[in-house]
């Protein structure tokens, strides 16, 4: 194996958990139904939930992802002004992301990053998710932004994982080769997969024993390492020190 000199992380499940908060989310569907004209936010809801399966599906088997102004402009709302979508699309999806819940870094994820950076990784994210902007506003707000040299998103590269394009986008961004990388991940049969073809030198599974007791691991989807604590990461043999780059 060679060494490791950069490490991808992805976001929903890994280095960020969604908490049910009904007050947050509340007031995020009501948000929306304002943005968009509606009285009832219960109503609008329902009404973006139920043209969101056809999406979902979409972008699953065509391995896709739609830019804010295309998610709500030809699947959500096809029926508004595009001059109107122009102006909310963004926050409409900003609001239907926290109706989803609150999200928060996980247990240790701080920790996680500060330390890899600080023994010299470089940093990246790869992520499949709906939104071109919060993330990055995310990353500032919590002064995150400094430690993560890449951030590839399928909402702006318009390709979801597995496909290995994503990983081979954030080597080429973090200049290094596959080999060279680690990728964290807590789903088998998109994230590692979509990591193993694209050659990533290492992959960590961060999943709980009770999920890992229902999952099937075959030799396309085989994890090198599994951690059930974020913290572990900071254990692992392949990641105790690179080539120091500062924080």
């Amino acid at each position: 194996m060679a060494q490791i000199k950069g490490v991808f992380f992805d976001l929903g499940g890994t280095l960020r958990i969604a908490e049910e908060v009904p007050e947050h989310q509340n007031r995020a569907a009501a948000r929306m139904a304002e943005l968009a004209g509606w009285e009832d936010a219960g109503a609008f809801l329902e009404l973006v939930e139920a043209r969101y399966a056809p999406y979902r599906d979409w972008a699953l088997t065509e391995n896709k992802e739609a830019g804010d102004f295309d998610l709500w402009n030809k699947w959500l709302l096809p029926d508004y002004p595009e001059e109107k979508l122009r102006e909310i699309c963004h926050e409409l999806t900003y609001q239907y992301r926290q109706v989803k819940g609150l999200r928060h870094v996980v247990e240790g994820g701080v920790e996680v990053i500060q330390t890899l950076r600080a023994r010299g990784y470089k940093l990246g994210i790869i992520s499949n998710l709906i939104g071109e902007y919060e993330i990055y506003d995310w990353l500032k707000a919590d002064g995150l932004d400094k430690y993560f040299d890449s951030v590839v998103l399928s909402s702006v590269c318009h390709i979801r994982k597995p496909d290995p394009e994503m990983y081979r986008m954030g080597c080429r961004e973090l200049g290094l080769e596959p080999e060279e990388c680690a990728s964290v991940a807590d789903n088998l049969n998109r994230d590692i997969t979509g990591a193993k073809a694209a050659g990533i030198g290492a992959n960590i599974l961060f999943i709980s024993p009770a999920k890992l007791a229902k999952k099937t691991i075959t030799p396309e989807n085989q994890p090198d390492y599994i951690v059930h604590k974020f913290l572990d990461i900071l254990e692992l043999p392949i990641l105790q020190g690179g080539e120091s780059h500062g924080a």
